[in-house]
């Protein structure tokens, strides 16, 4: 079980986990391409499709979107509820904080800032004045790239895997909730939820806290 009585490191998905939204999915809005692209990114959640592959072809129907589009688009980025609360009690038990998504750093770098994380990785757009040239820079973070991660910043921070929290939502979350000491399903898809240590099913994140206080209770009741 985690030690929230020692350091350790909690490390999100970004979309539909910290915050609310597919941001692919609402930037693919601007150019009327929703739909198509919502379709393919419910398949890749689902586990049903290469996620790299599947992010490329997504990407490349977003030619020509302006960074002023993106910036009116989230004002603010819509967090989810109870993200600041579960983030500022991680933080006040001497935890380190990590976002890693397969989704953009325009948007990571936001969530970033806002919730005062340690660490901030992401997929980074490629632009050509100021427009979307429908490209994604390489290599991809994808599935392994998340886990990946989760295991380079414990290690930077001098921290045991077991002393370690992963938090995701879709089916390139699997690998990084694996790495992790205990895994979240957070509003999850089934084949996230069979691989978790815990699934939340309420749209709340402080639940995982609320959750680890009733262990905690439990053990030393």
């Amino acid at each position: 079980m985690l030690d929230f009585g020692q350091p350790g490191l909690a490390v999100f998905d970004m979309d539909s986990t910290l915050i609310t939204v597919e941001c692919i999915d609402e930037i693919a809005g601007l150019v009327g391409q929703k739909q198509k692209v919502s379709a393919v990114t419910e398949r890749a959640m689902q586990g049903e499709l290469d996620f790299a592959q599947s992010l490329r072809e997504r990407v490349a129907l977003l030619v020509g979107v302006s960074a002023g589009d993106l910036q009116q688009l989230f004002e603010p980025l819509p967090l989810t509820p109870g993200a600041e609360q579960f983030i500022s009690w991680l933080h006040q038990r001497g935890w380190h904080t990590a976002v890693v998504s397969g989704g953009f750093t325009w948007f990571t770098d936001q969530v970033q800032q806002r919730l005062k994380l340690r660490f901030a990785q992401a997929n980074t757009l490629c632009w050509h004045n100021g427009r979307l040239t429908g490209k994604v820079e390489e290599p991809i973070v994808d599935a392994q790239a998340k886990a990946n991660y989760l295991r380079l910043w414990a290690e930077e921070l001098h921290l045991p895997l077991y002393q370690t929290l992963a938090v995701g939502d879709g089916a390139n979350d699997i690998p990084m909730l694996s790495a992790a000491g205990f895994g979240v399903a957070f509003c999850a898809k089934p084949a996230v939820q069979q691989q978790a240590d815990l699934s939340i099913n309420e749209p709340n994140l402080m639940a995982i806290a609320h959750y680890f206080e009733v262990q905690a209770l439990n053990n030393h009741g």
